[in-house]
């Protein structure tokens, strides 16, 4: 589960670094029309994401995604803070 968490951090920074003009980054801030069915909405990709970023206490990451040593960075920190002792 460890390395899945932080392969989702690391495609998150490569998507968000991409040019605007890329089918995947339009499809990732893509906003879909109509309505949602009743109940409780469902879980999306980018909930979890941000779940498990906001465990490790970052903030801002869209422009922490930009600069790709600072990312790194705090990949680096959710490697050792996933994997524990």
């Amino acid at each position: 589960m460890t390395v899945i968490k932080i392969r989702r951090f690391e495609w998150l920074g490569h998507v968000n670094r991409m040019n605007k003009t890329r089918s995947v980054k339009k499809i990732f801030e893509g906003k879909l029309e109509g309505r949602r069915g009743r109940g409780r909405p469902r879980l999306r990709w980018m909930n979890d994401v941000e779940d498990g970023l906001r465990k490790l206490s970052v903030k801002r990451r869209r422009t922490k995604a930009l600069n790709r040593e600072e990312w790194a960075s705090i990949i680096r920190e959710a490697k050792a803070k996933l994997k524990g002792p």
